[in-house]
């Protein structure tokens, strides 16, 4: 992948893609493509492909995606299960007839079964049943990552998928409705610091084992196997994909001690009580991914997990305070 090479970014104000982004023009690419939604609908496979017809990318990192925690994939499956596999057949399938030479499709941790043997290897992909609380989510992104498989099989391309631990980091979604676990929780002990609560309550007892990766720490990755790895490099009896992570996990309630102690670091006199409510779902029991095949190509995270907390929670208080 040369400096000048034309590469498209979609979803390029999330999470993975806005840390694409910056690694990418960090690194000397400048010949970046992006558009927003309202700039281009996904959904829309004429759209998409005119858009690839005109711009003719090289190169494709596949970020955009209908993300959310467990109560959104519960209340809106079916939004889940539709808008990720359109999203994702018809960037692939327009990457497909307009000659792009190499595309990355951005998959996630809860492609694998609920009770797979931990940590989590590539080829245990299909092997069981899926966390329902999530499933749609999951189908929608098993689906992007076989076209991705077939493809290659069928016409040459050198489409690869990444299969992320949990992310988190700046440009993350805090919305309590539609976030991930961490940064709800940084939402959450925020939220009760400024209106001075005693208390927060979570969701389940605790006890879910979750593996948590920084942004930039992916994007790093990201970038790496664009320029130096092709399907063949990553390819497998599960599909051409590999896990990225950071190779530790903690439970959710390790996590939201940590979050608390991070916001409440410049006001050493104040705290707040966590209650868990056991009536709401746990999710999976654990989730860690093996990191054996990113880590023999030659990747390793760089961000302290307490100083990426750190970061985010900055990020959150610099961007998003004003959420309701």
């Amino acid at each position: 992948m040369e400096k000048s090479s034309k590469i498209y970014i979609a979803g390029h104000r999330g999470l993975v893609g806005s840390a694409i982004v910056h690694c990418l023009q960090t690194a000397g690419y400048s010949n970046l493509l992006t558009r927003t939604h309202a700039q281009l609908d996904l959904l829309d496979q004429q759209a998409v492909n005119d858009f690839f017809e005109k711009e003719k990318p090289e190169y494709v990192f596949l970020a955009a995606a209908k993300v959310g925690g467990i109560g959104a994939n519960s209340t809106y499956p079916a939004d889940f299960i539709y808008q990720n596999t359109m999203i994702g057949f018809n960037v692939v399938h327009s990457a497909y007839r307009n000659g792009v030479k190499k595309l990355i499709n951005l998959g996630s941790s809860c492609i694998y079964p609920k009770m797979a043997p931990q940590p989590m290897k590539e080829e245990y992909l299909l092997s069981d049943y899926l966390e329902p609380t999530n499933e749609a989510y999951a189908v929608a992104k098993i689906s992007v990552i076989k076209l991705c498989t077939f493809y290659n099989q069928q016409y040459g391309t050198n489409f690869l998928s990444v299969m992320p631990t949990n992310l988190y980091g700046p440009g993350d979604n805090y919305d309590l409705q539609g976030s991930h676990v961490l940064p709800a929780l940084i939402r959450k002990f925020h939220e009760a610091k400024v209106s001075g609560a005693d208390r927060v309550t979570l969701w389940g007892d605790g006890s879910p084992r979750r593996e948590f990766l920084y942004s930039d720490d992916l994007a790093h990755a990201l970038v790496m196997i664009m320029q130096n790895n092709n399907a063949r490099d990553l390819s497998n009896p599960a599909g051409d994909f590999v896990n990225v992570g950071c190779g530790k996990d903690l439970t959710i309630k390790e996590l939201a001690e940590i979050i608390r102690n991070v916001i409440y670091e410049e006001a050493p006199n104040r705290t707040c009580h966590i209650e868990w409510d056991a009536s709401k779902p746990n999710g999976t029991p654990q989730k860690l991914l093996d990191i054996s095949r990113i880590t023999a190509l030659d990747f390793s995270p760089k961000t302290d997990f307490t100083e990426g907390i750190k970061l985010a929670y900055k990020d959150f208080v610099n961007n998003y305070d004003q959420q309701k």
